[in-house]
């Protein structure tokens, strides 16, 4: 997880692709789908959807866009079995460990633009279970020092079962099993914190070490798989030192 939050923020300084693209209410909207149709329609019992809504309205979605999107993943509209989630792996330059997780409305599209990106960048997808060894599913929460302080944070991570809290500078990062989803997200949003960033991540069991070119040429990749619409989400094990972090901010 090495410089994971402050990769995040460099994205949003230099304007994410989707928003570029006019593709964020699509990502979000399909992230509402997905939570909705796991835990149910209701964000007072779903967490998951609970924190979609949030980010959607952070992003500025439209109710009405958000409510249909809710209606589609609980069963009351008849084309939410369109929506699909699926993870691919593989193998970016040098040797990097990609994860790829999609949620689309047409499997065949989204293999061949993934396929696409992979061979453009020098990578090759893998078959399933190549790749995902090396890294353990774990619910991830970042969200600002300024709303609480990593003290606080860590007690109210221990408390909530959490397997660790990182002090990332400007903002906190909680990782904790899977089972440890719920009771983090709701001990946050009784103490009044707005995660940056909740969910259900893939996390590297073990960080590889590489120049800082070598760590540039496989962020690119990640940045292209990102620009993808059905792209939810890119893993990757690579530690990002901070000479590969100013150097991306810069780009």
């Amino acid at each position: 997880m090495s410089g994971h939050s402050h990769w995040a923020t460099i994205r949003r300084k230099k304007g994410a692709a989707d928003a570029k693209k006019g593709a964020i209410f699509t990502r979000l909207a399909r992230e509402i789908v997905m939570a909705a149709r796991d835990g149910g329609g209701d964000p007072e019992t779903n967490v998951r959807l609970a924190l979609a809504v949030e980010k959607a309205r952070a992003g500025n979605m439209p109710k009405d866009n958000i409510e249909r999107a809710i209606r589609r993943g609980s069963g009351e509209d008849k084309d939410a079995a369109a929506i699909e989630e699926i993870t691919f792996e593989g193998y970016g330059p040098h040797g990097a460990a990609l994860m790829v997780d999609c949620v689309t409305d047409n499997r065949n599209r989204t293999i061949a633009e993934v396929r696409h990106i992979f061979s453009r960048s020098g990578g090759n997808m893998a078959e399933a279970g190549a790749v995902g060894w090396q890294f353990a599913r774990k619910a991830y929460f970042s969200f600002p020092a300024s709303e609480l302080n990593y003290d606080k944070a860590f007690e109210l991570g221990i408390e909530a079962g959490a397997d660790d809290v990182l002090d990332a500078g400007e903002s906190i990062e909680v990782i904790a099993p899977v089972e440890s989803f719920k009771t983090l997200g709701d001990a946050l949003r009784d103490r009044n914190v707005t995660p940056d960033e909740s969910g259900l991540r893939l996390i590297a069991k073990q960080e590889m070490d590489l120049p800082v070119d070598a760590t540039l040429s496989v962020m690119r990749i990640i940045e292209a798989l990102e620009e993808l619409d059905d792209v939810q989400n890119v893993y990757h094990n690579v530690k990002l030192s901070e000479e590969a972090l100013a150097a991306l901010e810069a780009e």
